[in-house]
């Protein structure tokens, strides 16, 4: 009897000691967030990332292609979790750098170790780069169920480069780096997966305004914003493709692009196709051609022969409707009072980017709030520029900041497809709109 009693109470002590470790280990978090604000004096997109220990919110500008995390190490980079990336590991190799620092002159410090792997950290808004120290840290992360914010969690080696201070030249007040979400094994999207264990995709929505937030997404989770609309449900896609050819401006020698490109075969304007040369929007051999989209070209940008096909079409569709001189970079303006006004922006012919082939052909519509910029009070000007017969890098087409702001964009690396929402004005919602109400 008192073997059996005995047996009775450890089992019945071991399954509540059981029960008891199940319920305190909450369930790992499947998607993460950081917010974005838009900085009125540069127009950049801008996020707090907490890295380091003791953890610091390292303030940077976003950049949707580049390929890596660079922060300034040089003025103030303390972390006692700080590991240089050695020279022939498999992150330097898989980083695709092509260079070591055998020996720095200065004393060790972040950015300056023996034997590390160097790498290409690049301004694009200066269009200047230098070399940097190869280097992980650790990384704080606020989880989310895509509803809201919740706990903060922490994450090692997180791989990022090294700058020097002058590299901040032309940044938004503040910041320290750039947080390039590049398609690449050390692009953070990829990075972030891999240390948080979340799938490898994101999806980024930007607000038009510089007082409210937008938000970037990490991981696998809906996307619901105020008033409960879950934009995950509204998404169309389409397939990312990869330029074999670096369209950085700086670059390894056989690197590939890190940016996202979209096969856009065709141009409407108020539903009639533009004529244009098709072959431009397609990647040649060379790595020329395509459509590709940025967060830091600030409006849509088209090679000359697109841009003057796509102007000529908008202008005879609103024939009627009085032009205004033009206001620089833009070549085509009216009277605000001229035109009408519509739940998303002004009454103007829809522009409509049409992908795919003919058996599965998508569009993706700009209306007028993202076709359409405000110069002053008065004025309203067509959102797109003249890129040049040749412009640098060598894409056809970029689909600037402007066109998607108040779009929700996923990234889906793995799957290789993006899926975008159009304008979320139309379903009475906004990217200011996610509730940033923690429940943690």
């Amino acid at each position: 009897m008192f073997t059996k009693i005995k047996f009775e109470s450890l089992f019945l002590s071991l399954f509540l000691l059981f029960s008891l470790s199940s319920a305190k280990t909450p369930p790992r978090p499947r998607a993460f967030l950081l917010s974005v604000t838009k900085d009125a004096s540069t127009k950049q997109y801008l996020t707090a990332l907490p890295q380091r220990t003791p953890r610091v919110p390292v303030k940077l500008t976003i950049d949707l292609g580049q390929r890596f995390l660079w922060v300034d190490c040089e003025k103030g980079y303390v972390s006692s979790t700080y590991k240089p990336v050695p020279c022939g590991s498999v992150t330097c190799k898989r980083s695709l750098s092509a260079a070591c620092v055998e020996s720095c002159i200065d004393p060790p410090s972040p950015g300056c170790n023996n034997y590390t792997c160097s790498h290409i950290p690049y301004n694009p808004f200066i269009r200047t780069s230098t070399g940097g120290e190869l280097a992980q840290d650790i990384v704080s992360l606020q989880s989310t169920d895509g509803m809201n914010p919740g706990k903060f969690v922490s994450a090692n080696g997180v791989v990022f480069d090294c700058a020097p201070n002058s590299l901040l030249e032309g940044l938004a007040k503040n910041v320290k780096g750039i947080l390039g979400l590049g398609n690449s094994y050390v692009g953070f999207p990829t990075q972030i997966a891999n240390a948080f264990r979340v799938a490898r995709k994101f999806a980024i929505c930007l607000t038009s305004s510089t007082t409210t937030r937008g938000v970037v997404f990490f991981g696998d989770s809906p996307y619901v914003f105020l008033p409960g609309i879950d934009v995950s449900k509204r998404l169309v896609y389409t397939p990312l493709f990869k330029n074999p050819v670096s369209t950085s401006g700086s670059y390894f020698e056989g690197e590939p692009s890190t940016d996202y490109f979209i096969g856009v075969t065709s141009i409407k304007i108020n539903g009639n196709v533009i004529p244009i040369n098709t072959t431009l929007l397609t990647i040649n051999k060379d790595g020329k051609g395509g459509t590709k989209i940025s967060t830091v070209e600030p409006y849509t940008k088209l090679e000359t022969s697109i841009y003057n096909a796509l102007t000529k079409a908008f202008v005879k569709s609103l024939a009627k409707v009085p032009r205004v001189k033009p206001v620089a970079p833009f070549k085509v303006c009216y009277n605000r009072r001229s035109l009408g006004s519509t739940r998303v922006g002004p009454a103007v012919p829809p522009i409509e980017l049409v992908l795919g082939s003919k058996n599965t052909t998508k569009s993706w519509t700009i209306w007028g709030v993202n076709s359409m910029v405000a110069v002053n009070n008065e004025v309203l000007c067509l959102g797109f520029v003249d890129g040049g017969v040749d412009f640098e890098p060598t894409t056809s087409l970029v689909i600037g900041a402007h066109q998607i702001e108040d779009n929700l964009l996923q990234f889906d690396i793995a799957k290789k497809r993006l899926g975008f929402s159009s304008s979320l004005l139309f379903g009475q919602t906004s990217c200011a709109n996610f509730n940033f109400t923690s429940k943690a």
